[in-house]
């Protein structure tokens, strides 16, 4: 296997069971910049999210088909408001 294609260790199991503990979820997968790796933007219906790096595209959307779950390419289809409403009812007091 390619190493770019693995995992680093925890990652898919975190992962899984943001998507297995929280309903609608969704995915919105960033590419690769100058600065960043490859991110997979997972959304629940609630609006929490988690942001991981991830190897690859094709690994991202790989675990929204194994999961089932919409995935949408960041840039072409912007975040949803909940997500918004999630940072700002748990954003911590200053």
């Amino acid at each position: 296997m390619r190493q770019d294609r693995v995992a680093p260790q925890g990652l898919r199991g975190y992962l899984d069971d943001f998507v297995a503990s929280r309903e609608g979820t969704q995915a919105w997968i960033e590419p690769a910049t100058a600065l960043n790796k490859t991110s997979l933007l997972l959304v629940a219906g609630s609006g929490e999210w988690t942001r991981r790096a991830v190897p690859n595209t094709e690994w991202a959307v790989e675990f929204a088909r194994r999961h089932r779950i919409p995935c949408h390419q960041a840039g072409l289809v912007p975040y949803p408001q909940r997500m918004r409403d999630w940072d700002t009812g748990h954003r911590d007091p200053q």
